[in-house]
């Protein structure tokens, strides 16, 4: 049997999903970045020597992306580790990007990749070892 929270009930706030509001208000409305969007791949990589207490400008989740992004990691692992939508983050990552506070790597275009003939003949050149 399932109880209710107690306290007011609000008809935006919902038992399993939480907040509803919550990405809106933490993008302070923005659906877009300031930065063109990131690929979900991208990895993020963070100055080692920053200080995210020292900008009184940044969120929470701006500092916890901080944080996260010492090591590289991609925009979809961030997305997952923080439990917000990947739309979030592209926005916050964007801040962050536009600050200079984390560096973002793209990865290759298709037309950089090598060859598929190529591919195959270090495939079956491997195999014939």
């Amino acid at each position: 049997m399932r109880t209710e929270p107690p306290g007011p009930q609000h008809e935006w706030l919902d038992g399993d999903a939480g907040p509803v509001v919550r990405p809106y208000t933490l993008t302070g409305g923005r659906v877009r970045s300031a930065v063109d969007g990131f690929d979900l791949v991208a990895f993020v990589l963070a100055g080692s020597d920053l200080d995210p207490a020292a900008d009184p400008r940044l969120l929470p989740e701006h500092r916890q992306l901080i944080a996260l992004a010492r090591r590289p990691v991609s925009v979809a692992e961030l997305a997952a580790e923080l439990d917000l939508a990947v739309g979030v983050i592209r926005v916050l990552l964007g801040d962050l990007l536009a600050r200079g506070l984390v560096a973002v790597h793209e990865p290759p275009a298709a037309g950089q990749l090598p060859d598929n003939d190529i591919l195959k003949a270090v495939v079956s050149g491997l195999r014939a070892l």
